[in-house]
């Protein structure tokens, strides 16, 4: 009979996502793990087989925990361009105001691991569309009010502030501050 299971998986998972946030994936060793999870090397590998499928759960968590916020920010019955600023602005003071810049861990991903690590490239491929699909769903909304256009291309625009969002993030983590980003923000809103 095998052993019960004496940790929580999802506080693992979520502190060894703070560990690879921070440090990003090839900077991460195991003992970095075995330190911020207290478990133990074994208890990683049984369970999660191995450093990169606790990399592909931590980053599930990080891409379920964004997709629930975002969508938290973008359902409002507001006028698109107030409802996409907000939330365009909402990323930008996440960014600027981490003491420790690290961005987005799915853009993070997305530099660092992508393309040779398909696991990876499926969450964050899924992250993205997820984003695209929330930010869809506005624009149709808006679209239907006649708050834009009636021929706008929505997937495009969609696709224009997934991109938009993904900037933003590496700007701020490349040490961008609040003004100039938020001009990117206001920049972007024309789009609308």
């Amino acid at each position: 009979m095998g052993r019960v299971r004496e940790f929580d998986t999802a506080a693992v998972v979520e502190r060894a996502m703070d560990v690879f946030w921070r440090l990003g994936y090839e900077a991460t060793s195991i003992q970095d793990l075995v330190e911020a999870t207290g478990i133990g090397r074994g208890s990683i590998y049984a369970a999660f087989g191995s450093k990169d499928g606790l990399y592909v759960a931590a980053l599930q968590h990080y891409a379920e925990r964004s997709a629930a916020t975002m969508s938290a920010r973008l359902d409002r019955d507001e006028p698109v361009r107030i409802v996409v600023r907000d939330l365009l602005l909402a990323l930008v003071d996440e960014t600027v105001d981490d003491p420790e810049r690290r961005g987005c861990l799915i853009t993070n991903s997305a530099v660092e691991r992508l393309p040779r690590d398909r696991f990876a490239a499926r969450v964050v491929g899924s992250s993205l569309d997820g984003t695209a699909e929330a930010i869809t769903l506005v624009l149709r909304r808006a679209r239907d009010r006649g708050d834009i256009r009636p021929d706008a291309d929505i997937t495009a625009i969609a696709d224009f502030f997934v991109t938009t969002i993904q900037g933003l993030r590496v700007q701020g983590k490349a040490g961008a501050d609040r003004r100039r980003l938020a001009a990117v923000v206001d920049t972007a809103l024309n789009v609308l």
